[in-house]
């Protein structure tokens, strides 16, 4: 009876690669926006100036999707208990929501660059 006890009293493992998922996640699918922001803020900046941030969300998103994929070899090759399937939910959902947001900010740009290249 102790040792079942024991057991249950061990504290639940934090998986690491479950709250980088997340954390990645997040700046994926936040960064486009917040540098949209940014260039109706600073003075003298463009909407153009937010351009930068599409292959930053394009690789935070990569970057959560590979994080999530490690959480759940880590969950499944454990034997411990080890939280974090939530985090590897909402680190995908955010990815995803990253790569949508770096698709449609790089059809935007490719088809201004197109119209400013035949309108003159």
């Amino acid at each position: 009876m102790a040792a079942r006890t024991q057991t249950l009293s061990q504290p639940q493992r934090i998986n690491v690669r479950a709250w980088l998922a997340f954390l990645v996640g997040l700046v994926a699918a936040a960064v486009i926006p917040v540098a949209i922001e940014l260039t109706r803020k600073v003075p003298g900046a463009e909407l153009l100036d937010a351009v930068w941030a599409i292959p930053v969300a394009a690789v935070a998103s990569t970057l959560s999707l590979l994080f999530a994929r490690g959480a759940r070899g880590v969950i499944a090759r454990t034997l411990q208990p080890v939280g974090g399937e939530g985090c590897i939910r909402l680190g995908r959902v955010l990815a995803v929501a990253g790569i949508c947001v770096t698709l449609s900010a790089s059809i935007a740009v490719g088809l201004y660059e197109l119209l400013l290249r035949l309108e003159h």
